[in-house]
């Protein structure tokens, strides 16, 4: 495996120093579109908030700037993910506003109705079982509780495409596939929000 082909296989999994530089890669580059898919929660005010796949913790730390009442969990199945978000937000961690978890998404270990509002940006293409990993976040919100998904690609762009062929078990997922999934799953009232001029899409689903 070449160099390029085995950073960018870390956006999966990240681990060492090619896993090191990818999360802060991610927290740089993901920053504007994750932003941008936030701001279509305007009007929301979860007092608790998990993000899955949590990655460098850039987006745990915005999350938490903009509901400063919440409480937030964060979950990844990467022990340096997790190590580097504690590290961002160890202020948070340390007053008790943020917890952070190594855990799989298809197995989330918290009980029902737990969250208000699920976060999962630029992740979900790595997710095995789509709609029962669905099934998961579903289970952990609240009734009327919020899914986000945020993805830069909308699964026909020509980079995303790309990225599928370079890094092992990725799969970019149209805006048709993601509603089929989440509806199959038990969330009602999904929505589809694409960015003008990018490939961007953000799913705002309901419990």
């Amino acid at each position: 495996m070449g160099l390029i082909k085995k950073f960018f296989a870390q956006t999966r999994k990240p681990e060492g120093f090619l896993g090191s530089l990818m999360l802060s890669c991610m927290n740089l580059g993901h920053a504007r579109g994750a932003d941008w898919a936030l701001d279509f929660l305007k009007d929301v005010s979860p007092s608790s908030i998990v993000d899955l796949g949590c990655g460098g913790g850039r987006n745990v730390k915005e999350t938490l700037s903009r509901y400063p009442d919440a409480k937030v969990a964060a979950v990844d199945y990467s022990a340096l993910s997790v190590e580097r978000t504690r590290k961002k937000n160890a202020r948070a961690v340390a007053s008790g506003r943020l917890s952070v978890w190594q855990e799989d998404v298809a197995e989330l270990p918290f009980g029902v109705r737990t969250f208000d509002l699920a976060t999962a940006f630029e992740t979900v293409y790595f997710w095995p079982d789509l709609e029962k990993c669905f099934a998961e976040v579903r289970r952990v919100l609240t009734p009327g509780g919020y899914f986000l998904i945020f993805n830069e690609s909308d699964g026909v762009d020509e980079v995303g495409r790309n990225f599928e062929k370079i890094i092992d078990g990725m799969k970019c997922y149209t805006a048709e596939e993601l509603t089929a999934a989440l509806t199959s799953a038990g969330f009602s009232d999904v929505r589809i929000e694409r960015r003008e001029n990018k490939p961007w899409l953000a799913v705002i689903a309901r419990k």
